[in-house]
């Protein structure tokens, strides 16, 4: 028998900042100590907003209020407008006011100097605890204002960056990055819409499959082929398409909206171009290069997603297993709930960990002020992480759903919604696949020697942990099987890749978790050990029950 304990507890945390002692350890480590004053005073309140009116907006639009399509107004004539309910409306302008894309390109008012991605990245983790749909546009417009910024001429950046970094002042233009097209999917080298000179100006034809924000983006980011340019994706070109110009429609029609498991905040849809005006962003060349630069940034995003899907999934299962009651006792006081809870809080302290020592690296990348093997690892590091922790945000989905037993399938509780939410970062931005021919890809750039340096001295950063030797000796094991896999045929590199990244994913974290342990305290060095026993399976049967025994640090300001 079960029941619902009826004295008082501790409730859910209804500020998804306060608390979580592992970010703000990273925060004060990582920003210099002016921004990190910023952050402090600011971040609080974001997450308050994010534990409590985006939360309840995000319910509403997941149940009710959907983005829908009205395509045509009352005479009959192709609008293509999309409405979304009110309080979206409210998310929308709440957000991106706190500077969410705006004070990466532009001075922060209060500081007179930008920011910086680890700085918009911990709002975005924020937020996605509560509308991880929402950060898909979010994302769309960091990924807009980081290709007008870097390589739009100036006519082009001073037209929209402005309006795309806007906090309140000017005009907000959402961004979105239009790459699917029906005949090519993952193969963008395959795409064929058109771009045709006329009048001295270039206009775009045909069709995008998946053009996520359709409707709500001022300007798209859109690759499409100038007539006379080679096949394949060296032949693409990026162009900044507003999505009206003067008041109308700038020769844009959306076809439909995706009816998605999950999401449901971002309009998904299926974009037709008839003679829209484009502007080219930078060399027409390099449209592919400058997509996949972009690319990378979103698959950072989805991180981050990830790893705020995964913190609220384990906040409700920690709540909920601390309110319920089965035969005569709270079910935290159970050992193999104990050993549920601190298994999920030490494997998100380490991906948090792992993502947010990324986003440093990437901040001095995209900056240009890090050395081109710097660059590379960020490359691999972004496909390693964006991998696993879209897997654990469906396994951590799955787990609160278990320990609420049949609550957790009803939706009246927010585990169904971060289940169908987090099925979908496995896909967006690349699969496993497409990630795993991203290693293969990073070999002929010399990421073998890379990796290895980079391990070495992360090595030596450890020496005082007492897990150096067996990460020595498991990162001995996993080089040389780099190596091996570097001198493979195409077709077996191909079939071994995902789980070469997977045993590299698994070196990679445990290094950035106990480099973080060594850093920090008791709490850090549990967390260490329970992630590191059980992704190594070092834990023989009948051993002590750590995760039960340490319980009380484990859980800690999750």
């Amino acid at each position: 028998m079960t029941r619902v304990l009826t004295e008082e507890r501790t409730p859910l945390n209804r500020n998804f900042f306060d608390g979580n002692e592992t970010l703000k350890k990273l925060l004060k480590e990582k920003l210099d100590d002016a921004l990190y004053a910023f952050a402090d005073e600011e971040l609080p309140e974001l997450g308050r907003a994010a534990a409590n009116e985006i939360d309840e907006r995000a319910r509403h639009t997941d149940r009710e209020g959907a983005p829908r399509l009205e395509k045509y107004d009352r005479f009959g004539n192709d609008q293509s407008k999309v409405w979304v309910n009110e309080g979206y409306e409210k998310t929308v302008q709440q957000v991106y006011d706190t500077g969410i894309v705006g004070y990466v390109h532009e001075p922060i008012p209060a500081l007179g100097r930008k920011g910086n991605y680890l700085y918009s990245f911990t709002q975005g983790f924020l937020v996605s605890h509560a509308e991880a749909g929402f950060y898909c546009p979010v994302t769309l417009t960091m990924a807009t204002a980081y290709l007008l910024d870097h390589f739009a001429d100036e006519r082009v950046r001073s037209r929209f960056l402005p309006h795309v970094c806007s906090t309140g002042d000017l005009p907000l233009y959402e961004g979105a990055t239009f790459l699917t097209e029906r005949q090519g999917g993952s193969d963008v080298g395959a795409n064929v819409v058109k771009a045709a000179f006329e009048d001295g100006e270039y206009r775009l034809y045909g069709e995008k499959y998946f053009a996520s924000n359709a409707g709500m983006a001022g300007v798209a980011m859109v690759l499409a082929r100038i007539e006379g340019a080679p096949a394949g994706s060296k032949g693409l070109t990026l162009f900044a398409v507003p999505w009206k110009v003067d008041g109308e429609l700038n020769g844009i029609k959306i076809r439909r909206l995706k009816d998605k498991l999950g999401v449901r905040a971002v309009p998904s849809g299926e974009v037709e171009f008839d003679g829209a005006k484009a502007y080219v962003v930078g060399d027409p060349s390099k449209g592919i290069y400058y997509m996949l630069e972009a690319l990378n940034l979103s698959r950072i995003c989805n991180a981050v997603a990830s790893i705020g899907i995964m913190r609220r999934a384990l906040l409700e299962a920690k709540d909920y297993a601390e309110k319920r009651e089965a035969f005569g006792a709270p079910l935290t006081q159970y050992p193999m709930i104990k050993d549920s809870l601190g298994k999920m809080a030490a494997t998100l302290h380490a991906e948090t960990v792992s993502v947010f020592e990324l986003i440093s690296l990437y901040d001095r990348v995209s900056a240009g002020d890090a050395s081109r093997e710097d660059a590379l690892l960020v490359r691999l590091l972004i496909a390693l992480l964006k991998k696993e922790t879209a897997e654990n945000a469906i396994h951590f989905s799955h787990e609160a759903i278990e320990m609420h037993g049949g609550n957790g399938y009803i939706e009246d509780f927010v585990t169904p919604r971060l289940l169908r939410d987090a099925q979908v970062l496995t896909v967006w931005e690349g699969t496993a696949n497409i990630l795993a021919m991203e290693l293969i890809r990073l070999l002929k750039s010399g990421i073998v020697e890379i990796f290895e340096t980079w391990v070495h001295k992360q090595l030596a950063a450890i020496q005082s942990s007492s897990w150096h030797d067996f990460l020595k000796g498991q990162g001995e094991r996993i080089l040389e099987e780099l190596k091996q896999f570097e001198r493979m045929p195409s077709d077996l590199q191909s079939y071994e890749a995902k789980r070469m990244m997977q045993e590299m994913t698994k070196l990679t974290e445990s290094l950035f978790t106990a480099a973080f342990a060594v850093r920090h305290g008791e709490r850090e060095l549990a967390l260490c050990e329970v992630f590191c026993e059980e992704t190594w399976e070092t834990r023989s049967f009948g051993q002590e029950m750590k995760t039960s025994e340490m319980t009380g640090l484990l859980m800690r300001n999750v």
